[in-house]
């Protein structure tokens, strides 16, 4: 792993007060954080493309990745309803990337504050 989508997310955790810490681990073979504590956040997944490309996934019924084409449309470069890519030697807006992280790990968090969320 290059190193640069992992940062970012430590980035935007240690960034973003109501993160906390995240648990990392292993899903679908691919690096998943969360934060550690229960409905704070959703997780973003890094996926290694053969290409060297790098994509931060995040689940598709959270409606994130719509959240974030509205924010940075014409900045990001999004694949579907899953996916920020990350070109590999292109260079690319991290606070950008990095509000989009903090968005998606605060995800439960600020969808129960808005009510669109149900506490099962």
């Amino acid at each position: 792993m290059s190193g640069r989508a992992r940062t970012l997310i430590l980035q935007a955790a240690a960034e973003t007060d109501a993160v906390g810490e995240l648990a990392e681990s292993v899903k679908w073979g691919e690096a998943s954080f969360t934060p550690a504590r229960p409905r704070i956040g959703s997780s973003v997944r890094i996926q290694e493309r053969p290409n060297g490309d790098e994509a931060l996934m995040f689940i598709c019924h959270t409606g994130l990745v719509d959240e974030f084409r509205d924010l940075y449309g014409d900045t990001l470069a999004f694949e579907g309803n899953r996916a920020i890519v990350l070109p590999a030697g292109e260079p690319v807006d991290e606070a950008a990337v990095r509000h989009c992280i903090a968005l998606a790990l605060t995800w439960h968090r600020r969808k129960m504050k808005s009510g669109r969320v149900r506490r099962h």
